[in-house]
């Protein structure tokens, strides 16, 4: 088990799914985990600085950030508005950047944005989540190179389709062919994503960094052709 016991750990949008996850997986590890709840308490994109120096103040330091808060609308790409394009990318990609940039102002060792296989994969209907989870990867590896020198790693942590309480009945047919797909055949779980977080933030990964670190049970592994 990795102990990250004295670590204070700030993860956004942390009130259910992924993030809750996430931030259960690193309380059971030690760390002292503040959670941010999710846009409806301030908009990341413009409150970043407020927020990370709200969970520096009160607890005197802050050794590492999960950006974890985002959206997944579903919109086909001929009919998708510039508004609803740029609402995801305000969303998924600036406010993570807001983020990196109020947390460098401390001394944080460790930045992992949770981005998506759709980064490398994309989806019908999720041109601009797939275009805004892409680019999160890619601003983690420019933030890797330029805020290494400064002891600060920065790495993506890449879900596959992940379960929830109700995606087998909404979506029957799309969990059974993920299952028939994954070679470990099952989805992921919200723990699932947060032990990769726990050891990217860890000493076990401190030569890691600019990373995408996939967790998908092996569906990328399987040929499409």
């Amino acid at each position: 088990m990795i102990d990250l016991s004295g670590k204070v750990v700030l993860v956004t949008g942390a009130r259910s799914g992924v993030g809750a996850g996430i931030a259960r997986q690193f309380s059971s590890a030690g760390a002292l985990v503040v959670r941010h709840n999710g846009l409806s308490d301030g908009d990341l994109r413009t409150d970043a600085i407020r927020v990370v120096s709200e969970a520096f103040d009160v607890h005197g330091r802050l050794d590492a950030v999960v950006n974890n808060a985002g959206v997944q609308p579903v919109e086909p790409l001929p009919d998708m508005t510039v508004a609803q394009w740029q609402s995801v990318v305000d969303t998924n990609l600036t406010a993570p950047f807001a983020v990196t940039q109020a947390a460098v102002r401390f001394p944080v060792s460790s930045i992992t944005h949770i981005a998506s296989i759709e980064g490398s994969f994309p989806a019908v209907g999720h041109a601009h989540y797939s275009a805004s989870k892409a680019a999160l990867i890619m601003h983690a590896r420019a933030a890797a190179l330029e805020y290494g020198s400064r002891g600060i790693r920065v790495n993506t942590v890449s879900p596959g389709l992940i379960a929830r309480p109700d995606i087998a009945s909404r979506w029957p047919e799309g969990v059974a062919r993920w299952e028939k797909a994954a070679p470990l055949t099952r989805l992921g779980t919200p723990e699932d994503i947060g032990n990769a977080c726990v050891f990217l933030a860890s000493d076990l990964a401190s030569w890691i960094t600019g990373h995408d670190l996939v967790v998908d049970g092996g569906v990328t592994a399987r040929p499409t052709w």
